[in-house]
């Protein structure tokens, strides 16, 4: 037995009552980029069902230059599936969500920057950069560095927000706005 086999096995009950459904769009018509931390999951803390949103997930939620791509081609994929019909001529939002206590937080501290691109091979400038320590001035920057990207869809809009930890609340701090 491995650490993974009572996940497969929550998998086979899953399996059970799973009915596939063909690629479409997404009945959210959102995309929800936030942090891998094991106590942010979006499908429990937004309620989100099987179908609904895609989700981007990488440390602290940031907005890099792999998760801009990710989402230009999210939304040609979109306007491909949907025959260029979408609705007021708009595609999805992307709600960029961090959060409180982010462990990515530790990545302030020069000595443990230090160490981590030691560790790591990723520049101390990335890591830095990667911080989370204020999820409000982290998230605001997220949004303008997306809204200002060549790659963003005219027709997507974009929002910002933070999940407490400690409350289990998400706050918008930036309502949608397109590019």
């Amino acid at each position: 037995m491995t650490r993974i086999t009572p996940l497969l096995e929550r998998n086979e009950e899953f399996a059970r009552t799973y009915t596939p459904t063909a690629l479409g769009l997404p009945t959210a018509k959102a995309i929800i980029v936030t942090c891998l931390d094991h106590r942010v999951d979006p499908a429990i803390v937004l309620g989100l069902q099987l179908g609904e949103a895609p989700v981007i997930r990488n440390a602290g939620g940031r907005i890099t230059q792999a998760v801009i791509d990710d989402i230009a081609f999210l939304a040609f994929l979109t306007g491909q599936l949907s025959g260029g019909q979408g609705e007021l001529d708009t595609l999805f939002e992307v709600a960029v969500v961090h959060h409180t206590q982010c462990g990515t937080g530790f990545l302030a501290d020069p000595g443990f920057r230090h160490q981590t691109a030691e560790a790591t091979g990723l520049s101390e400038a990335a890591l830095e950069a990667s911080a989370v320590t204020d999820p409000e001035i982290t998230v605001r920057a997220d949004v303008e560095r997306l809204l200002t990207s060549p790659l963003l869809s005219p027709k997507v809009s974009v929002s910002g927000h933070v999940y407490d930890i400690a409350t289990g609340r998400v706050t918008t701090v930036l309502d949608a706005r397109y590019p």
